[in-house]
C-alpha cells in the first residue's frame, strides 16, 4: 500500500442480515408478497475480486436483484396452498438456488428463512370462508 495514493477498505465479514420483501404470483396465479430473511457474507478470500467488481456496496448491488429472481422462479413452481403446507421445501429450494446465485459474486449465504407469506384479499377470504364452512 503506498501512502497518500491508495487507502485501506476495510470490510466486515461477519454475517449479516437482509430483510428482503417480493410480490410475485404462484403457479394458479394467486400473487404471494413473500418476506426473506437473508444473512449473507463476503468471502474473505475474495475480496479483492468483490471489491474491483462491485465495489464497497456488493450486498446492495447484488443482493435484492438475485433475491428478487429467485423468489419470482421458486414461487411460481408451487400454487398458494403448497406455499402454506410445504414452507419449508419453499425456504430450502429458495436457499439452494440463491447459495447457487451468490456464490456466482463471491458471496456466503448462511442463511435464509420466510418471514412473511401473505395472499391477495380474494384468497385470504376464501380461505376464511372455507373454514368457517368446514366448522359448521
Amino acid at each position: 500500500m503506498i501512502p497518500w495514493l491508495e487507502r485501506p477498505i476495510i470490510y466486515d465479514v461477519r454475517a449479516r442480515p437482509h430483510l428482503v420483501e417480493s410480490t410475485s404470483g404462484s403457479r394458479d396465479l394467486q400473487m404471494v408478497k413473500i418476506g426473506l430473511r437473508v444473512l449473507t457474507r463476503p468471502l474473505p478470500e475474495t475480496l479483492p475480486t468483490i471489491y474491483r467488481t462491485l465495489g464497497e456496496n456488493y450486498s446492495e448491488r447484488v443482493l435484492p436483484s438475485i433475491v428478487h429472481e429467485t423468489l419470482k422462479a421458486v414461487v411460481a413452481q408451487y400454487n398458494a396452498s403448497q406455499l402454506l403446507t410445504q414452507r419449508e421445501a419453499v425456504s430450502r429450494e429458495i436457499r439452494k438456488v440463491l447459495t447457487e446465485r451468490a456464490s456466482n459474486f463471491n458471496i456466503a449465504l448462511d442463511d435464509v428463512s420466510i418471514t412473511t407469506l401473505n395472499f391477495g384479499r380474494e384468497f385470504t377470504a376464501a380461505i376464511e370462508a372455507k373454514q368457517v364452512a368446514a366448522q359448521d
